[in-house]
């Protein structure tokens, strides 16, 4: 037989577990919607993969018109090295993008500008290198404001382009990109120069398996996120890339000349 006091304390273990269901309801739902702003933060992050990228959002794998290739080169001003790539398209008459980092283009206002009056498009690649997922919103703001606003008292130029570090996008990205007035873009194809041993050969031989029609090329005209010799590696292959899309009748520019507004 359960006694007067049995009950009472079974009804009371129940009542004290049912209290601490309750109490533990609002840290779980906090814990939800933490979770569920976290995934709305990094989704746009999806996209750095590329062949989702290339299907889903073709102007942002930087798709444009079929009969031009766009040049484009992050991570500098470099003094040690971005003068060679400009050397290299002065000599060939043609014009690039470059995305630069505003903690570069600091320490070099000069060839940034040098950059500019030489023709080629400045693009934003951010202030610092680092992952934008990994930030919160306002930082990335701030960031890329900072940027923006280096980048274009340097140049001289107003840039239109955005490409985050990594290529990884986050919400916080696209509403900061968004307040600058700038349009992201990734790439179609790249040279991977950055992994380790990667050679002129092996660049090019990257790039050639996605140099499509309308593609839009990633090169590093900067060791400074990249093991050294990456934009060495870069350099070198960057005539035969220049003399493949020639033979292939493909005009290679800036991503301005892309059609990528049209």
């Amino acid at each position: 037989m359960t006694t007067a006091g049995q009950r009472t304390g079974k009804w009371g273990a129940v009542s004290k577990r049912a209290a601490g269901a309750r109490r533990g309801r609002p840290a779980a739902a906090a814990g939800l919607t933490l979770g569920c702003l976290a995934v709305a933060h990094a989704g746009p992050g999806i996209t750095a993969i590329a062949p989702v990228r290339r299907r889903l959002f073709p102007r942002l794998a930087g798709l444009g018109q079929p009969d031009h290739v766009a040049l484009t080169f992050d991570d500098g001003p470099d003094p040690e090295s971005t003068p060679a790539f400009l050397d290299l398209l002065a000599a060939r008459h043609l014009r690039a993008t470059f995305f630069l980092l505003g903690s570069m283009v600091a320490k070099a206002p000069e060839l940034t500008a040098d950059i500019a009056d030489a023709g080629h498009e400045v693009g934003v690649h951010g202030w610092a290198h680092r992952y934008t997922i990994m930030r919160g919103p306002r930082a990335v703001a701030d960031d890329l404001a900072r940027a923006t606003d280096a980048v274009a008292a340097a140049s001289g130029t107003q840039p239109r382009f955005y490409r985050p570090p990594y290529g990884v996008l986050s919400a916080g990205a696209l509403a900061a990109a968004r307040a600058q007035g700038l349009t992201p873009v990734l790439w179609t194809c790249w040279g991977r120069e950055w992994a380790a041993g990667a050679t002129p050969s092996s660049v090019y031989a990257t790039l050639a398996k996605d140099l499509t029609p309308g593609a839009t090329v990633l090169l590093h005209d900067s060791d400074c996120t990249s093991p050294a010799g990456a934009a060495v590696a870069a350099l070198g292959a960057l005539p035969r890339l220049l003399e493949d899309c020639a033979e292939r009748g493909l005009r290679v520019g800036p991503l301005a000349d892309h059609g990528l507004d049209s």
